[in-house]
This record gives structure tokens, sequence and C-alpha cells, in this order.
């Protein structure tokens, strides 16, 4: 299995930056690719980002060239930088691994852009 913390949600004015983090444990090792989802209320969730263990990136188009998905694999972590941020990027984030032996989600981390 493999477990997974988000953490780096808060409140931000728009235009403002927030970093969100994917801190994974457990049989990392069967992990092939990492996604970040985002669900507003009332809303389904949508993927945002994915980055692959060959460090493909790819970026929903409602996000390309304002969000950048990156890794950091001495820390086992996969990090969400996203910029010019606007009050429909409010939302619940969640963190979403592709493994050898499933699929599976993190908690998520609330992120609201609000003046």
């Amino acid at each position: 299995q493999v477990q997974l913390v988000e953490s780096g949600g808060g409140l931000v004015q728009p235009g403002g930056s927030l970093r969100l983090s994917c801190a994974a444990s457990g049989s990392i090792d069967s992990i092939y690719a990492t996604n970040w989802y985002r669900q507003a209320p009332g809303k389904q969730r949508d993927w945002v980002a994915t980055i692959s263990n060959g460090d493909t990136t790819n970026y929903a188009d409602s996000v390309k060239g304002r969000f950048t998905i990156s890794r950091d694999n001495a820390k086992n972590t996969v990090y969400l930088q996203m910029h010019s941020l606007k009050p429909e990027d409010t939302a619940v984030y969640y963190c979403q691994v592709i493994t050898t032996r499933g699929v599976y989600w993190g908690q998520g981390t609330q992120v609201t852009v609000s003046s």
C-alpha cells in the first residue's frame, strides 16, 4: 500500500501563489505516475496535472502556464506550484498515485482563492 499526505493549502488572494506537497510512504517503488485532482463544492473531481516516473508532465488546459508539477525523489514528495491563482481555482486538491498494485488517494487539502 501507499500512504499519501497532502499539505500546503490555505487562503490566498487572487493573483497569489501556493505550493502544495504530496508526501508518499509505503510501497513507493510501485508508483509509476502521480496526479493532482481538485474538487470544488458541488462539482465533480477534475484532473489537474500528472507527472510520470520519467518526469513527463501534463496539465489541464485550465491551469496550463500557471501550475507546475514536480517531484523530489529524495523526499518521496510531489509538488504542485500554483501561480496567478483565480477564485475558480478554489477547491479541495487531492493527490493520487497509480501503482502496480492499484490507485491510492490522499485526504485532500483546501485551497481558497478570495479577496
